[in-house]
């Protein structure tokens, strides 16, 4: 349940300008905005969290998922990913960066699975972060909710 004063809702047209400075605060991929597949927390009018699901063929992908740094610590994350699992209608992936996200995601039922075992759609889109992985020597993680944790 969301505090007193929050309201979750889908995204609209007019929430585009909102949710791409959240994602680009962030420091997270800014391609492949779009609106119509966000949901957003709002609270006195103002969008301060915001998340997606991306659809493939054979997958969805929560991404960009965004808590404005003055309202985190509040559950406000954690109820949209919960949200978002909830609407999800295909195996849902995500994919983290860096040490710290794997283990948060690990609440919500996502566990590791490496990337030659992902659906070709997903597997299409993760191609570059494994590419960047293996050169770069970067921490990436990419996870699968199991169904029945949450």
């Amino acid at each position: 349940m969301l505090p007193t004063g929050y309201t979750l809702r889908q995204a609209h047209s007019g929430d585009m300008g909102a949710i791409r400075r959240l994602v680009l605060t962030a420091m997270l991929d800014p391609t492949q905005l779009r609106w119509s597949q966000f949901w957003v927390i709002e609270q006195a009018g103002k969008v301060i969290a915001c998340g997606q699901l991306r659809n493939f063929l054979d997958a969805q992908e929560l991404g960009s998922v965004v808590v404005k740094p003055e309202f985190r610590g509040r559950g406000l994350g954690s109820h949209l990913i919960q949200h978002l699992i909830q609407q999800a209608t295909q195996p849902l992936y995500l994919e983290c960066l860096g040490k710290r996200l794997p283990g948060f995601y690990t609440r919500f039922g996502f566990v590791p699975v490496a990337w030659e075992d992902l659906p070709p759609g997903i597997k299409q889109k993760f191609r570059l972060s494994n590419l960047a992985a293996k050169v770069f020597r970067l921490p990436v993680t990419i996870m699968q909710h199991r169904v029945g944790h949450c």
